[in-house]
This record gives structure tokens, sequence and C-alpha cells, in this order.
């Protein structure tokens, strides 16, 4: 067996005689050095994208729609970026060490074919939450179009398919421009979110700034009906439980991006500003946006595309629009087009690239039809939430066999072949412990996200799968371990 580990993993890893071309090509090989070009600032810009989407706006602002004081909100913010911080990081290591993405980085724990898993699981949800998101920035620029060309009006009152002919107009128009986008590889998409971080940035302050002073210098601390004691800290962990659920995702393919990060440092100091002090300047206008807007009418807003549509000034409206649909691409790009474009690329190496991954993804976000998913409640709640809960057992698996069994050590050549005595074959392929520990975790992560009777922890949902695939793992493990030694010493004695 190779014993190659931590030094080669850092350099690409060429075909030889022991790669299997079912396991390798050039997308799922490690990034060279020359490749890594993704410092601190590009790692930043994935939060200054990501954190401000208008889903996560939506997500907060409700909870201020729910009572949560100024000071609740922002003390469950700053909880959750400590945890996103640490589980990022030591995700985004994973990474930069071995410089292989998500389904590559599988099949350590899982095997060369139980990998297959939760590449597919995470690309599932990806493909799904891609489409609907597309579907939701062409409702915004449908809703611009109108405005700025009333002609268009009469385009929208006609059906098909679900859409009428200007939403099939701005859909289409969205996807194209994602796909072009992502058919020219990683490094277009870097250039690309660091482009749209300032821009909704400056957007958001501006938007805040405006409502601040609308409000007369003042907000509304909260709806009138805070809660206190116990409830309001049940209130705060649980919010910033579901904060970290919410990038769920990202923690688990996060090595997608840092494959190609600079060094280690690159990772945290991009994540120390884009994690922590990027989360809790987002609550901040979170707050404001809100506090302000509820402070002038006694409304709470749904999200900031309300605020931007009161902006009294056309031209900067739409500029207002154009900025949110720039950030949609952006948080669609990194959030849910990477992720199934790996997954594809891993289960058909020797047929798909990164391009044609893309465009196959994205053609299965259009004949979905996204727009029926997003507007019947029981496929998002149920299909695309009890999707979501597998992951953290899939995280508490992989994490626990990286760090704490293997203690970082990867025979990174090993991850592309199929001989029966590479390091991951396991037993044909599949790592029977990984997916013994995954799937009891799974089934309590399902059941507590959507059975009723367990509403009181389903915002937990995420913590309870990861941690308890991490402790079976663990035990697991140590009992290979036990049997291992007591069989070391059977031998050893006999030889004597």
């Amino acid at each position: 067996m190779a014993a190659v580990h931590e030094k080669q993993s850092l350099d690409a890893v060429d075909a030889g005689p022991r790669t299997s071309p079912a396991l390798y090509s050039p997308d799922l090989a490690p990034t060279k050095k020359e490749g890594r070009k993704w410092g601190a600032y590009s790692v930043f810009t994935l939060w200054g994208n990501d954190v401000h989407s208008l889903g996560n706006y939506a997500f907060a602002i409700g909870l201020f729609a729910l009572g949560m004081s100024v000071w609740s909100i922002l003390a469950a913010f700053v909880i959750a970026s400590v945890l996103l911080f640490l589980l990022l990081t030591l995700s985004g290591y994973m990474g930069s060490k071995t410089g292989v993405p998500f389904p590559v980085m599988s099949r350590i724990s899982f095997g060369i074919k139980g990998a297959q898993i939760p590449a597919i699981v995470r690309g599932v949800v990806a493909i799904a939450w891609f489409g609907i998101q597309t579907y939701l920035a062409s409702s915004v620029l449908g809703a611009l179009a109108k405005v700025l060309f009333p002609g268009l009006r009469s385009l929208d009152e006609n059906s098909f398919l679900g859409l009428s002919t200007l939403g099939w107009a701005t859909f289409l128009t969205l996807w194209v421009v994602q796909v072009v986008i992502v058919s020219y590889g990683m490094e277009l998409i870097r250039k690309y979110m660091e482009f749209a971080a300032p821009t909704i940035l400056i957007t958001m302050t501006a938007l805040a700034i405006w409502m601040f002073v609308r409000a007369g210098g003042s907000i509304a601390i909260s709806t009138g009906h805070a809660p206190s004691g116990f409830g309001m800290w049940r209130q705060i962990f649980e919010s910033a439980a579901l904060w970290v659920v919410i990038y769920g995702t990202f923690v688990l393919n996060f090595c997608d991006f840092t494959r190609s990060a600079k060094s280690n440092r690159s990772i945290v100091r991009g994540n120390l500003i884009g994690i922590p002090v990027n989360m809790l300047y987002f609550a901040v206008i979170v707050v404001v946006l809100s506090g302000a807007q509820f402070k002038l009418d006694g409304k709470v807003i749904t999200g900031p595309e309300d605020i931007v549509r009161s902006i009294p000034n056309t031209y900067l409206m739409a500029a207002a629009s154009l900025a949110f649909i720039t950030l949609t691409i952006a948080v669609n790009l990194m959030a849910n087009f990477v992720a199934p474009i790996y997954a594809l690329v891993n289960l058909f190496p020797r047929k798909l690239n990164f391009r044609r991954a893309g465009i196959v993804s994205a053609s299965i976000g259009l004949v979905i039809l996204p727009w029926n998913l997003y507007d019947n409640p029981t496929v998002v709640n149920y299909f695309l939430g009890g999707l979501g809960a597998l992951l953290g057992p899939i995280f508490g698996v992989v994490m626990a066999d990286y760090w704490m069994v293997r203690r970082t050590k990867v025979n990174v050549p090993d991850l592309y072949t199929d001989e029966r005595d590479g390091e991951y074959f396991y037993q044909r392929g599949f790592n029977l412990r990984a997916i013994g520990a995954f799937v009891p975790a799974a089934a309590v992560a399902v059941v507590v996200a959507l059975v009723p009777a367990f509403k009181s922890m389903s915002g937990f949902s995420w913590f309870i799968g990861a941690a308890l695939s991490a402790v079976i793992y663990l035990i697991a493990a140590d009992r290979k371990k036990q049997t291992l030694d007591v069989d070391g010493e059977a031998i050893a004695v006999a030889a004597a």
C-alpha cells in the first residue's frame, strides 16, 4: 500500500497505474499549487454574498416578527457565528490540505463507492434550491421589468406550466447567465463573487441608513411582545441553531472552495471577517430595517425587497433590485451549483467535466419546474427539509473520521484507486462502519426535524444528527482498533 500522506496531498495526483478511470478526472484531482488563487478576500466574499442573501434576510426578519427583541437577535447571531466559524474553519482545513472536492473527500470515510451517498444527497438538495433561487430572482427581475416597461404587463397575464410568458423570459435569462458563468469554471465564479460582495454590502448599508433617517434616527426595539427569562434564552439558542442549520450544506462541502485556498491562514482570515464580523453586521442591518419599518407604520416587512419597492426614485429602486439579482446569482453559484457539478462529475468522470456537469445540473433544475416546488409547502418542508436533515449525520461521520480517527493523515493517491489493497476500498468500496453510523443518526434527525411531536427540538435536528453519527462512528472505530490489537497480539504470540 502506498504510504504517501500530507506532503503529497498538496500536489496534484496524476493518473498512474493504480488510478481508476472510474474515480479520476482532472476536475476531481487535487488542486495544484499554481491553481490555489483563493486568498483571504476570496474566502470573505463567499460570506459577503451568502450571508446577505434574500432568504437569510427573510429568516432573520422573521425573528423580529416572532417577537424577539433587537438584543436577542444580536445575541443569537453572535452565538451562531462563533459556532459557524469553528465548523467552517475545521471543514475548510480539510480542503486546503488535500486539495480535493467534497465527493472525493467523502471517499476517506465512506469508501470509494460509498462516497456517492453523501455526494448525491448534497447534490439533490442543491439542484432543487438552484431552481428555486433562480425562480425567486426572476420574480424580482420580472417586477422590475414591469416598472420600467409597463407595456410588458400584458405578458404576465397568461400561464404555461405554471409561469407566464414574462416569467419564462426572466427565468431563462437568469438561467443562461448562470450557465455561462459556470461554464468558465471556478476561477470566473471567484471573480464574480468578488464583484458581487461589495455591491450588495454597499446597497444594504445605504438602504439601512435611508430607513434609519426616515424613522427619525431611532428604531423599535421589538414588536412589543418579546419573551423574557428562560423563554427568551430558549428562543435565542433555537434561533442560533436554525441559523447554523441554514449553513449545513455549506459546512459540508466548503472544501469545494478551500481546495483552491492559498493557505490555512487565508481560510482563517477570510472566515474571521466573513463570519463573526460580517454576520454581526448583517444582524445590525436586519434590526435597523425591521425596527425602522415597524416604527414607521407598525408593520413587519417580510424582506428587504419590500422596502426596495417603496423607494420613491425609480432609478434608485431599479439599481437596488439589480443588486439583489446580482446577489442571488452569486449565492446560487456557490451554494447550489458547485456541489451538484462535482457530484455529477464524481458519478460520471469519464463522460462529464465541470462545464458539461454544470449544463446537466442546470437542466435538471429547469425541468423540475422549481416554481411548483416552491409553491408546494409539503415538498419544501418534507422532501427538501428531510433531505436537509441528512446533512448533519454526514458531517458528523466525515469530521469524526478525518479529525479524530485519522488525525488528518490522508493517503491521497489511494482516493483514486479501486484496487483491493487501496486504503479506502473497505468492503467492496463501502465503509460499513460509516454507513452504520449514518443510517440510525439520519433516521433520528429526520424524525426530530419533521414529526410534529418533536417540534420543540426540530431546530436542533442538525446538531443531534451530527453528534449521534460521530459518536456511533467513533465507537465502531474504537472496536475495530481493539480487534486489530487483539489479532496483532495473537499473531505475535503464535510467531513466538
